[in-house]
């Protein structure tokens, strides 16, 4: 990350803080860049090639690459969505994909009904119809949720650091038992930390789209493994998540693009979760410690959690969301 902070100002890899209105110098920008190339490297040393990790580097890699034009000449938003459902069936051709989802009130619910086989000379693809939508819906939900969390330095190589540990101490319980898995999820973590070192507030390097997508896109993969971790990766990511949900369906409801990015809408309002609690007076930091802090809570409390119990605690997210947003909202306007 040292030679980045030398190497990026020579090749002109700044950001431009005058476009948002911020009066500092430029900072290196984007460090995804580097974390694909870290994340490579590290992976085949450990992993060893394979179909499913040959598949994540190079879905890996097209998103890396275009979310890093996108942050030098900001492409249209179809063609970047059109882009993430790409890497997403590359993920589903590899194998990738959830067979079943534990029912929270006992049994299973099966994905695996409805199959398309398609042969290609020696080689067989079996695509599941509804094991893909689901794929492919929750790669676009986690990946777009840590892009949405870049809008304060340190959200989401923190937030990707305490995701990828929780899901490490998943993988090496007796229960689940997935050494590949902890393996994958620990040096998800460990890059992330590495980063985050440069990355917390007041940042020396900026992780852009490319590193923030790619984050999403590695805890999405991570979390669908063997169908094992959806419960648990929907704990650690419960507040981003429902922010983003949130913001959808508020956009939607104002008449303005849901993908259109921004920290306000068109009347000025913050939208975004971390946004608001900024305009309500917390600091960069102290919205950071918050937001780490409930992420850990509920990361911690999902390895002692059946399903059931993590059902409630999700339940539990959804409620504490409602009303920190309601409470900000009412404030701010008191304090108008």
């Amino acid at each position: 990350m040292t030679i980045a902070l030398k190497v990026f100002p020579k090749l002109g890899l700044m950001d431009k803080p005058e476009k948002y209105g911020l009066k500092r110098k430029p900072i290196p920008y984007p460090g995804g860049i580097i974390l694909y190339f870290i994340f490579f490297i590290l992976a085949l040393i450990f992993l060893g090639p394979s179909v499913k990790l040959i598949g994540l580097l190079i879905g890996g890699g097209i998103l890396v690459f275009v979310s890093f034009i996108d942050d030098r000449m900001e492409l249209p938003a179809w063609f970047r969505l059109l882009v993430q459902v790409l890497v997403a069936l590359i993920m589903i051709i590899v194998g990738i994909g959830v067979e079943t989802i534990t029912n929270p009130f006992g049994g299973y619910i099966a994905l695996n009904n409805i199959k398309f086989i398609f042969q290609f000379g020696e080689t067989t693809v079996t695509i599941m119809a509804l094991s893909g939508l689901f794929t492919v819906a929750w790669i676009l939900l986690i990946t777009n949720t840590m892009n949405w969390l870049d809008g304060i330095p340190g959200m989401a190589s923190g937030i990707t650091a305490i995701g990828g540990l929780t899901l490490f101490f998943l993988s090496i319980s007796e229960v689940v038992n997935q050494p590949g898995v902890a393996t994958l999820a620990i040096i998800v973590s460990m890059m992330a930390f590495a980063f985050w070192i440069f990355d917390f507030y007041p940042p020396k390097i900026i992780i852009g789209d490319s590193g923030s997508m790619f984050f999403g896109l590695l805890l999405a993969v991570i979390a669908i493994f063997s169908g094992g971790k959806i419960a648990t990766a929907f704990l650690i990511l419960g507040f981003p998540i429902l922010d983003a949900i949130y913001v959808i369906v508020y956009r939607i409801y104002k008449k303005q693009a849901p993908w259109k990015g921004g920290e306000w809408d068109k009347y000025r309002k913050a939208v975004h979760l971390h946004h608001r609690m900024l305009q309500f007076g917390f600091s960069e930091r102290q919205v950071l410690g918050m937001i780490y802090l409930l992420c850990a809570i509920f990361g911690v409390t999902a390895l002692f959690l059946g399903t059931q119990g993590k059902f409630w605690a999700i339940i539990i997210i959804a409620f504490l969301t409602l009303v920190i947003s309601l409470v900000l909202r009412a404030k701010g306007k008191r304090r108008k």
